[in-house]
C-alpha cells in the first residue's frame, strides 16, 4: 500500500502542474504520460524519470486480480522516488505563484 501512495503523491503534483499551466489531459495514472506532458512545458521534469518506476502500483491496488507484490526495498524506493517528484513539482508550483 505505501507503493501505491508514492505512486498518487507524484501524480497529483504533476497533475498539479498541469492544472495550474491550463493544460488540458487525459484521465491517465501514468507518469511517463504526465511527465512528457509537464516535459512541454518545464524542463524539470525530464529530470524525473525515474517516477515512471510508479506507474504499475496504481495498477495493482485498483484492479482486482492485478495485485503485485512489493517487497519493502522496492516500497523504500517508490517512497524516495515520489518524495523527489514532490520536492521538485513544490518548487515548480512555488515558481509559478502558487501559494503552498
Amino acid at each position: 500500500m505505501v507503493a501505491y501512495h508514492a505512486q498518487q503523491c507524484a501524480e497529483k503534483y504533476l497533475k498539479a502542474f498541469l492544472v495550474l499551466r491550463g493544460v488540458d489531459f487525459p484521465y491517465t495514472h501514468n507518469i511517463a504520460r504526465l511527465r512528457e506532458l509537464c516535459g512541454t512545458l518545464a524542463s524539470w521534469a525530464v529530470d524525473l524519470d525515474d517516477a515512471d518506476e510508479l506507474s504499475p502500483f496504481s495498477i495493482s491496488t485498483r484492479y482486482p486480480g492485478e495485485s503485485l507484490l512489493v517487497t519493502e526495498a522496492e516500497a523504500l524506493r517508490a517512497v524516495a522516488i515520489a518524495d523527489q517528484v514532490r520536492e521538485t513539482a513544490r518548487r515548480a508550483l512555488l515558481a509559478e505563484g502558487l501559494n503552498l
